[in-house]
């Protein structure tokens, strides 16, 4: 059972970037993975006897998931809620149980390995569906660009946790290579974001930094001269829509802002700001009446209320804290640096985007607090010995 476990635990981290090409075979294929790592989990502590292992990360999901819940109820005459719903809940049961499993039967550097061999293959889908399908912006195993960009940024600071430096040269070109086909502005600062970290901990050097920039003016210059008509109508097409998005964001940003101030103990409900956006933005957007809101802390803020950014918020603290923790007590700095930077990379990119139903942010945090439980377990042992 334990083999079993960190099977699923790894493939629901990889497989969670492949969700589009998942669906294509059956719509629900990408929950099978999760679906059987929370049964399979059940049943072995089931068996075990024993509790998850005890963290205020715990708690926390719970109160997340009553204000979920009761949100949801307040609000279930919306068309959207009972899909939004059971879109969120599954994230927060995921977190506790990959905290758990992670901090007992999976190493740490395994989940961080899964979650870059996910982000690769999703890599190279963007590749492929910029050179050989014509795609204007590189999709591949995501609808939108700028989701795909999202995974690979948050991956990208990931490669400093694990061995092989030679070997991983080349997944860094592919991961690289792939965020800058999705040509997304808000990615370019994610990873800036991260790399400035990374440098302000010592993670990485400045010549490690340059290293990479050459790197990728290298692979952009290859780029240009054997897929030069390729990028020119990917550069147009980004030009063209770039001032719409602005705009766009701007309003939908304010309309959030709104449904927030109006209903600021449960928002308008999981899905709500969808079906109140017409209203909310007084019809500003005549061809997009349900769109998302693009931005991840105030599409939370306007559909949970200040209690739901709340919790999200204090998981997002509790994983800073958690992994500040590890790293004081750490021989090895370069995974909870690489977590930190990961998760640092996803929060800005969420900025400009709605991304807590994917998975990044939720198994940061997760393996955060795992590395974190983990300390204490041998803290615990420690003392243990000391006494005997």
């Amino acid at each position: 059972m334990t083999l079993l476990l960190r099977v699923l635990a790894c493939a629901t981290v990889l497989l969670a970037p492949l969700e589009g090409y998942l669906q294509v075979v059956h719509p629900h294929l990408s929950k099978v993975a999760p679906g059987l790592l929370i049964v399979s989990w059940v049943v072995q502590r089931v068996r075990e006897r024993r509790l998850p292992a005890a963290h205020p990360l715990h708690a926390l999901l719970a109160v997340f998931g009553v204000v979920l819940l009761v949100s949801s109820a307040v609000h279930a005459g919306d068309p959207f809620t009972t899909d939004y719903v059971q879109r969120f809940l599954p994230f927060l049961v995921i977190t506790g149980v990959l905290a758990d499993v992670v901090a007992r039967e999976v190493p740490v550097r395994t989940v961080l390995a899964a979650a870059l061999g996910g982000a690769g293959l999703a890599a190279l889908g963007a590749l492929y569906s910029l050179v050989f399908e014509g795609a204007p912006r590189a999709t591949g195993p995501l609808e939108d660009p700028n989701d795909l960009a999202f995974f690979l940024v948050a991956a990208l600071p990931l490669l400093i946790a694990l061995p092989g430096r030679k070997f991983l040269l080349p997944v860094a070109a592919v991961l690289a290579a792939g965020a800058a086909a999705t040509f997304s502005r808000g990615g370019g600062l994610a990873l800036a974001a991260a790399t400035l970290w990374l440098v302000a901990r010592r993670a990485v050097s400045m010549r490690a930094v340059a290293v990479a920039v050459g790197g990728i003016v290298v692979i952009g210059l290859g780029a240009v001269v054997f897929a030069g008509t390729v990028l020119e109508r990917a550069f147009a097409e980004k030009t063209y829509i770039a001032a719409t998005n602005v705009d766009t964001r701007e309003m939908r940003w304010q309309a959030a802002a709104r449904m927030l101030a109006s209903n600021p103990v449960l928002g308008v409900g999981p899905g709500g700001f969808r079906s109140s956006y017409a209203a909310a933005s007084h019809n500003a957007e005549i061809d997009e009446q349900q769109p998302v809101a693009h931005n991840i802390y105030l599409e939370i803020g306007a559909e949970l209320g200040l209690p739901g950014l709340a919790c999200f918020l204090g998981a997002i603290a509790m994983a800073f804290v958690a992994s500040e923790r590890v790293l004081r007590v750490s021989w090895n700095l370069r995974p909870m640096l690489a977590v930190q930077a990961a998760l640092i990379a996803a929060l800005v990119a969420s900025t400009f985007l709605s991304e807590q139903y994917y998975l990044p942010i939720w198994s940061l945090v997760a393996v955060a607090i795992a590395a974190d439980l983990r300390r204490e377990e041998r803290e615990r042992d420690a003392c243990v010995a000391r006494h005997q």
